[in-house]
C-alpha cells in the first residue's frame, strides 16, 4: 500500500516509515494537516496514519477536512492522549484504529496488518454480493464440445500468469462470466475485478472512466476522479467490447499495457498501474486493423492469448446440461424445488439454434419459469419462435403479451431482450430499438443485463 504519514515529530516519522518499509509498503510525509490535504490532492493513497496532534492544529479536524473534501480511505490516529473518550471520539466519526504513543514498530505492524485484513474481507464481501446479485449461473469448465473444452483449458492454465487476454466470439457466448472466472483463478482473485463497458460511453467519458480526471479538467468535472485502472489496482481490469474504443484512448491504452504508465485527465504527473487487462469483441479485430478502426500495434499487444468462443448452435452437446443448470438457478431463486423441463420442451429447444446464444438461453429460460404452472416447464411456456406455435400469452403476431394484460413497460423490456437476443452487436441493437448506444446501455443496466 502506499500510505501517508501526518505527524510534525520527525522522529515519529522516520520510525513508522522504517516500520511499513520492512512489510513492503511505501510511505510519503507530511508535517502538517494542510501539507497532508494537499498531498492527498496530489496522490492516491491507501491508508492514513494521522497524529491527534499536530502543533496547534486538532488531528479530529484533520480527518473531518479529509472527509468533507471526499478523501474516504482508513486513517490510523496517533495519540499521545490514549483516552478512552478519545477513542470513543475518533471511532465515532469513522477512524479506523489508533495507536498510543509512545510506541513500537510491532505495534505499526499490527495496525497495518489489521488493515489489510479488513481490505481483504471488504474485497470478499464485495465479490460475494456481486455473485449474489448475479442474473446468470456460473460456468462449468466442461464441455462436450471439443473447441468449448480446449477454450476451458487454456483459460485455466493461462489464468496463473499475468498475459493479457483476447476473448472473441458473438454476443452473449459468456465471454464477461469467462473473464470473471479467470480473475477468479489467478493470483490476482483477493484483489478487484473491474469492468468497462466500451461503447457506452463517448471518447471523452471513456478516457475518464478508465484514467479518472482532475476537477476542472473538462466542463463537469465538478471533483476529482480516480478511474477504473486505479479502482483495479493490484486485479484485473476488463475491457468488453474493446473494438469499440476510439482511437484516441486506443493510443493511451496502449502505453498503459506496454509500460504499465498512465496521466489522468488535466494532470501531468505520470502514474504507475499494476493491473491484468482481460478485454472481449465480438468483432473481428483482424478486420477492424485492416479497415483502420483498430491500431495493428494495440491488437498484438492484447493478442498474447486469444480465446474463440463458438456459438451455441456450435456446440449442441452442451444445450441440455445449460438448460437444467440454468433452470436450477432461477429455481433457486425463486424458492422452488424439483423444477424440469418435459421432453417435448427440452426437444424444441434443441431444435432451436439460439442466435443469441448464452444470453438469450439465460432469458428464455427464466421467463419460462415465470410462467410455468407447477414443477414443469412445458412447450407452452417457451416463446413461439421455440415451441414452433403461437405463445400462449402472446397475440395472433406471436409478440410475447401483445394486446394482452401486459404492461407496455413489459413489452418494452421483452422487446429490447429479444433484440439483444438477435443482434450481432450492441450498435446493431442500438440501431434497430432506434436509441443512441448510452441509452440502450442504462436500460440494459436495468434489466440486468450487464
Amino acid at each position: 500500500m502506499k500510505i501517508l504519514i501526518v505527524d510534525d515529530e520527525s522522529n515519529i516519522q522516520k520510525t513508522t516509515a522504517l516500520s511499513l518499509k520492512t512489510m513492503g509498503h511505501q510511505s510519503v510525509s507530511a508535517f502538517s494537516g494542510s501539507q497532508a490535504l494537499r498531498k492527498l490532492g496530489e496522490d492516491r493513497f491507501d491508508a492514513v496514519f494521522l497524529d491527534l496532534r499536530l502543533g496547534e492544529e486538532n488531528g479530529l479536524d484533520v480527518f473531518d477536512e479529509m472527509r468533507s473534501q471526499g478523501f474516504e480511505m482508513p486513517v490510523i490516529m496517533f495519540t499521545a492522549y490514549s483516552s478512552i473518550e478519545t477513542a470513543i471520539e475518533a471511532t465515532r466519526k469513522g477512524v479506523f484504529d489508533y495507536v498510543a504513543k509512545p510506541f513500537v514498530p510491532e505495534q505499526i505492524r499490527q495496525a497495518l496488518r489489521k488493515l489489510e485484513e479488513s481490505r481483504s474481507l471488504v474485497n470478499k464481501v464485495s465479490e460475494l454480493e456481486s455473485r449474489l446479485a448475479d442474473k446468470t449461473p456460473g460456468i462449468r469448465f466442461d464441455s462436450q464440445d471439443s473447441r468449448m473444452q480446449q477454450v476451458y483449458e487454456v483459460a485455466e492454465k493461462a489464468a496463473k500468469s499475468d498475459a493479457n487476454m483476447l476473448l472473441l466470439g458473438p454476443s452473449g457466448t459468456g465471454k464477461t462470466v469467462l473473464s470473471r472466472r479467470i480473475h477468479e483463478m489467478s493470483d490476482r482473485a483477493g484483489n478487484p475485478f473491474v469492468v468497462v463497458h466500451c461503447p457506452s460511453l463517448s471518447k471523452e467519458l471513456l478516457e475518464s472512466e478508465l484514467f479518472g480526471h482532475v476537477k476542472g479538467s473538462f466542463t463537469g468535472a465538478v471533483k476529482d476522479t480516480w478511474g477504473k485502472v486505479d479502482a483495479a489496482e493490484g486485479g484485473t481490469l476488463f475491457l468488453d467490447e474493446i473494438a469499440d474504443i476510439p482511437l484516441e484512448v486506443q493510443a493511451k491504452l496502449l502505453r498503459l499495457l506496454q509500460e504499465r504508465l498512465y496521466e489522468r485527465i488535466g494532470e501531468t504527473k505520470t502514474r504507475t498501474a499494476d493491473v491484468r487487462i482481460l478485454a472481449a469483441t465480438n468483432k473481428d479485430l483482424q478486420e477492424e486493423v485492416k479497415e483502420g478502426r483498430f491500431r495493428e500495434d494495440l491488437f498484438y499487444r492484447l493478442n498474447v492469448i486469444a480465446l474463440h468462443l463458438p456459438g451455441l448452435a456450435e456446440r449442441k452437446g452442451d444445450l441440455e446440461t445449460l438448460v437444467e443448470d440454468y433452470v436450477d438457478f432461477y429455481a433457486r431463486k425463486m424458492g422452488r424445488e424439483g423444477v424440469s423441463v418435459e421432453k417435448d420442451a427440452m426437444e424444441a429447444i434443441l431444435a432451436y439454434d439460439w442466435p443469441g446464444n448464452l444470453r438469450e438461453l439465460n432469458n428464455v429460460v427464466e421467463r419460462c419459469l415465470i410462467l410455468c404452472s407447477g414443477n414443469s416447464v412445458s412447450l407452452t411456456d417457451l416463446p413461439a419462435e421455440i415451441s414452433g406455435g403461437s405463445a400462449e400469452r402472446g397475440g395472433a403476431t406471436g409478440i410475447a403479451g401483445l394486446g394482452g394484460d401486459v404492461t407496455l413497460q413489459e413489452l418494452e423490456d421483452e422487446h429490447i431482450k429479444r433484440v439483444l437476443d438477435n443482434s450481432e452487436s450492441l450498435e446493431r441493437a442500438a440501431r434497430t430499438l432506434g436509441i443512441d448506444s448510452a441509452t440502450l446501455y442504462r436500460k440494459r443496466k436495468k434489466l440486468g443485463l450487464l
